[in-house]
């Protein structure tokens, strides 16, 4: 595996995201516990030392099964993150009730790194309000040993990271952004990585095969990288990128399966550096991608959506109705209760200000609402599939 040294310490450099755990029949907190259990165990045993959790992620329940899988090896063995949401819109902010919940979720006494979750321009004003004296608790916890690393995340735009960083620079150790060969011009990570360099504060990547976007490429886009290196795995290239930044010290990948770990862990056995032109051509690709919606499943959007809509499923038909007319779009939907499909959303705005992407949900629903409308619906199809079949009895 892989390591880079952080303060001494020595990192692997892939490190396990648990924002995609495994799950029972699709209910996101209902974690797979065993298979959990089976995918730290693989990643321990093959060099993997860091874990990143966070309050959110499965409804509460990441934090819970992670500290309890983790608990079964040395305290000592491995490094253990997680956030502060003070980026979920609130009344108000208790940053000791939710730490204190958060050790006992996790059974332990004190965190390896934590972060001060999505710093971006709907929550930084949050964060800088002496009332809610976010910074002071937990500069005060680092002092008692309870936070040995303190960071932050942000999807916030340049302008706020740096906002941010005149504030409290100084003060942050590693800061984790949304970094890929597709974000790099699409959501400025560029700048964001330069700036952070040159404020001489290393980088943590989430994201880093962009929900699995980039895991997916077309037949053409694969031919064009296996050309030029016909063994490598297209999350590999998406690795192959980051391992190319030198002020990369952490990526982050939020594997869901055994089989997304077994790979993962073989790419980070050993640096395979790009060339200029494989690296051009990744970006050349990466251009070629920006119609889709730009979602990345972070569900943000979900707790305050009046009508309880799942919207990065509809975003998601909504990408795959615009890259071509999809059969599997009209079944998702006919599936959906009447009042949880995109024409029930009443725009309101709500998930579009809590967006890490600054995405136009209102207007992403909108558009899928006119894209099905050109398409027959599901229950159309079976019914003319139904004669068909019976049509071809008859003959």
């Amino acid at each position: 595996m892989l390591t880079n040294e952080f303060q001494g310490i020595p990192l692997s450099r892939l490190g396990f995201g648990t924002m995609r755990l495994p799950v029972v029949n699709g209910v996101a907190t209902d974690i797979d516990e065993k298979q959990v259990d089976d995918m730290i165990d693989y990643a321990i045993s093959h060099g993997i030392n860091y874990f990143d959790t966070a309050h959110p992620y499965h409804g509460g329940m990441s934090e819970k099964v992670i500290g309890k899988s983790l608990s079964r090896y040395p305290r000592e063995s491995y490094y253990l993150a997680s956030k502060y949401p003070g980026h979920i819109i609130r009344g108000s902010y208790n940053p000791a009730e939710i730490f204190e919940e958060q050790l006992q979720k996790c059974g332990v006494d004190y965190f390896d790194f934590y972060l001060l979750h999505n710093v971006y321009e709907n929550s930084i004003q949050v964060y800088q309000d002496p009332q809610w004296g976010i910074l002071d608790y937990f500069l005060e916890q680092k002092r008692l040993g309870r936070i040995k690393h303190l960071g932050f995340s942000t999807h916030g735009r340049p302008d706020t990271i740096q906002s941010f960083l005149d504030y409290c620079g100084d003060q942050m150790e590693f800061c984790q952004i949304q970094l890929n060969y597709l974000d790099w011009t699409l959501q400025e990570a560029k700048e964001k990585y330069e700036l952070l360099t040159e404020r001489g504060i290393p980088v943590w990547v989430m994201e880093p095969v962009r929900g699995g976007r980039l895991t997916q490429l077309s037949e053409t886009e694969v031919a064009r990288l296996q050309a030029l290196r016909p063994d490598e795995t297209n999350p590999a290239w998406a690795f192959r990128f980051l391992q190319d930044l030198p002020n990369v010290k952490m990526i982050l990948s939020g594997m869901s399966n055994m089989a997304q770990m077994v790979e993962n862990v073989e790419t980070f056995q050993q640096e395979k550096p790009l060339t200029e032109a494989e690296r051009a051509t990744l970006l050349e690709i990466a251009e070629g991608m920006k119609n889709s919606v730009p979602c990345t499943a972070c569900r943000y959007c979900c707790d305050g959506c009046p009508q309880g809509l799942d919207i990065p499923v509809l975003i998601s038909a909504y990408n795959e109705i615009r890259f071509s007319p999809s059969l599997n779009v009209p079944m998702l939907l006919d599936a959906l209760p009447e009042d949880k499909r995109p024409a029930a959303c009443i725009a309101c705005g709500k998930c579009a200000k809590v967006c890490p992407q600054n995405i136009d949900i209102p207007g992403a629903m909108k558009g899928l609402v006119e894209e099905c409308a050109k398409l027959p619906s599901w229950a159309d199809i079976s019914r003319q599939r139904e004669e068909e079949a019976r049509q071809a009895r008859l003959r």
